[in-house]
């Protein structure tokens, strides 16, 4: 393919990102020598990530480039691959070309150690998977590590085989510039390249590899971890992390279906297609995509655990895909506690995994509504509905009429027909539960007089920057209901080995109405977060709080001491409960 085919369009940044956008749902797929040893090293079981056991086990480069010769992968069929991404409701696939490892799983001039020049398999893999990606209508996109290389001297971050002192710009210019050249030439069109781990990688060399990008394949996307402080396309979150809240711009969450990337042959801890399928919803429901990964075996066989799960999730896409293709965040800044929202010119869908009982209410839309009706209803029978506006709170509240009986158990999709954008209130307001939702991402954040900013994306939803104990939260919020609420405050806790994740003892007080108390930040009950893969919500019983009568209210959270340990207030959100 040259090259000049591809650089000779002329393409602005919302034509790049556009099929991006309309997709929502990608497979990564994570495979190289490190599924060899499938998560063990001389016997012994490597703790951590499956494709980084060369780092974990600090395996001497002569020894791993050995594992090259045995990687024979007999049963990889290219069309299983790309069907099960499609069967999946999958718009876009993305290999690793090149991992840390330094092995190539594509035929390259740059570097013989490659899957067609070291191994018994001889056959360039990628190759099969362009061919089949373009014949099925999948979007084909390369991960390619671009400053991690532990079998290259030049490479970064091999501190246990190679001295410190290396030529990182010669290892650009001779290895990782003729790869990509060779990934950009010889496949055919490409959605994306996927860098990861920057490491110490300068702007300037970050921004010849975009350079690269752009001459070659000018359509072709750059994700969020290039480096260099150079602008990418589109944002990356952290693994699995899954935010609280609408994500400006275009990101994306890449994630596992169980605890490694890399295949282990131990891992069978399997994430529920439910879970996932709402995962997908809640994302898109926030502006993101998702990028959900898969681990081939030595054979070439993707686990069949994963073709199940991903069975499943393509199953409900099949019935539901319209509120995920070419859907945008909800108009509410906020998740519920039934599910969420995703919306389209004049349609709004409500995807709901707790299913309430009595119908459901949705407080603040002023939009008017039309219709409403199931997606999964093919006849789409009109459900009935009522809104109704308080004027003296300025409150919109719309009731559902739902059925009694959820049509799908995992999500359930309700569409609206709405006139026009929709639009939302601004203030917070009391539920028709009863209850008053004051979350971390719409509280004021202050040192004193002046505002700073706490990061509520990653972490669960959870803070992951609030270590300063003079940062203070405060809400604004109108109550309808006077009463004595009990103050539930949630903070989130990562449930994997990897700790500490979270830390109490936090000593915080509570400011509302002329009336404060003191608590502790401890561990009364832990609830498993549906909307991330590995995090729970940990909450701490509070003091009791009285508003005599219906009005506008504010409450302000202040750190009074904070706990020994680095972690901070992995703090998410509060619940003010009536107290019965």
């Amino acid at each position: 393919m040259i090259p000049e085919l591809f650089a000779q369009k002329s393409i602005t940044q919302d034509e790049r990102m556009q099929w991006w956008r309309d997709a929502r749902f990608g497979m990564f797929i994570h495979w190289g020598l490190y599924c060899i040893p499938a998560g063990e090293w001389k016997g012994k079981e490597i703790p951590g990530i499956g494709e980084w056991i060369m780092k974990r086990a600090l395996i001497p480069v002569a020894e791993y480039r050995e594992l090259a010769k045995q990687f024979n992968p007999v049963k990889f069929n290219a069309h299983d691959f790309v069907a099960t991404a499609k069967n999946a409701g999958m718009k876009y696939l993305t290999i690793t070309a090149k991992h840390h490892e330094g092995f190539a799983m594509f035929k390259s001039n740059a570097s013989k150690y490659n899957i067609v020049n070291a191994t018994p398999y001889g056959k360039d893999v990628i190759k099969a998977l362009a061919d089949e990606c373009h014949k099925q209508g999948i979007k084909l996109c390369f991960y390619y590590s671009q400053s991690r290389d532990w079998n290259e001297p030049n490479g970064l971050d091999n501190d246990w085989d190679f001295p410190a002192q290396r030529d990182f710009q010669k290892y650009l210019d001779e290895k990782v510039k003729p790869q990509l050249t060779e990934l950009l030439t010889n496949y055919g069109p490409i959605g994306l390249i996927w860098f990861d781990t920057p490491m110490t990688i300068s702007k300037e060399q970050a921004q010849s590899l975009k350079d690269l990008v752009r001459k070659l394949q000018p359509e072709c996307i750059i994700s969020g971890r290039i480096g260099g402080g150079i602008e990418p396309d589109y944002a990356s979150t952290g693994d699995n992390a899954v935010p609280a809240t609408i994500i400006p711009g275009d990101w994306e969450t890449p994630a596992t279906l169980n605890d490694t990337w890399g295949y282990k042959k131990n891992d069978n801890n399997w994430k529920p297609a439910e879970d996932v399928t709402r995962l997908l919803f809640d994302i898109a429901s926030k502006g993101g995509n998702y990028l959900l990964n898969v681990g081939p075996n030595s054979e070439g066989l993707i686990p069949e655990a994963s073709v199940k799960i991903l069975s499943k999730v393509g199953d409900w896409m099949k019935i539901n895909g319209e509120c995920i293709y070419g859907s945008k965040a909800s108009p509410f800044t906020v998740e519920f506690p039934w599910g969420n929202i995703t919306q389209k010119p004049g349609k709004l869908y409500l995807g709901i995994f707790d299913w309430p009982k009595n119908g459901l209410e949705i407080e603040g839309l002023k939009t008017k509504i039309k219709k409403i009706y199931l997606l999964s209803d093919k006849t789409r029978k009109a459900i009935p509905f009522k809104e109704t506006y308080d004027k003296t709170f300025d409150h919109h509240r719309l009731k559902i009429d739902l059925p009694s009986v959820a049509p799908d158990k995992v999500l359930s999709v309700v569409a609206m027909d709405v006139e026009g954008e929709p639009q939302v209130e601004e203030a917070i307001c009391q539920q028709a539960d009863g209850q008053v939702y004051l979350p971390g991402v719409l509280a004021k954040s202050m040192k004193g007089d002046k505002a700073v900013k706490l990061n509520f994306s990653s972490r669960g939803g959870g803070a992951d920057n609030w270590t300063d104990p003079s940062t203070t939260l405060t809400w604004t919020f109108k109550v309808e209901k006077p009463g004595v609420y009990k103050t539930d405050i949630v903070t989130s806790e990562k449930g994997s080995a990897e700790s500490p994740t979270w830390q109490g003892d936090h000593l915080v007080k509570v400011s509302a109405n002329g009336q404060e108390f003191q608590t502790k930040i401890v561990a009364d009950q832990k609830v498993y977060n549906q909307r991330s893969h590995y995090w729970s919500k940990i909450f701490s019983n509070g003091g009791t709080l009285k508003f005599d009568k219906p009005g506008t209210y504010t409450l302000t959270l202040a750190p009074v001491q904070f706990s020994q340990g680095k972690l901070g207030f992995t703090f998410r959100e509060i619940y003010l409960v009536p107290a019965i």
